[in-house]
């Protein structure tokens, strides 16, 4: 009784062919690199993770550091690097464009209503040397 081994033989090509194909495809070493796959380091394997540990470790050290060092919100609206406002994020664009138009309008208002130079004259609030028309 023999086995028939023809169709174990063909299974093997077709393994070692797909194998040389995808070898073939393969992303070069720097490629995996630029691609945060494999590390850019010439420490030894088995200090890499450890490595990597210490150098979050730092980075979470330093954040930490300059975050105790970071100004009280109260002291950048003294310093007039954020807005005194309450109001959400969002809408500080929007209430600043409210106020500007605001002080435009009241500006407005009260040159429209401002007293004539004769009234200003009557009243020895100005004097006829000072009359603006007569400039």
């Amino acid at each position: 009784m023999s086995i028939d081994e023809s169709h174990l033989s063909a299974s093997s090509n077709e393994r070692r062919n797909s194998l040389e194909k995808h070898l073939q495809t393969r992303p070069e070493v720097q490629d995996l690199k630029n691609r945060h796959i494999l590390l850019d380091t010439n420490v030894a394997p088995s200090l890499q993770h450890t490595r990597e540990e210490l150098a979050r470790q730092r980075a979470s050290d330093s954040l930490k550091k300059h975050l105790e060092k970071r100004p009280e919100r109260g002291e950048l609206v003294e310093r007039n690097i954020l807005p005194a406002s309450t109001a959400a994020p969002a809408l500080q664009g929007h209430a600043r464009e409210l106020e500007k138009h605001m002080l435009a309008d009241s500006l407005e208002h009260k040159i429209q209503n401002r007293p004539q130079p004769e009234d200003l004259i009557s009243q020895g609030i100005l004097t006829e040397d000072e009359d603006p028309r007569s400039a």
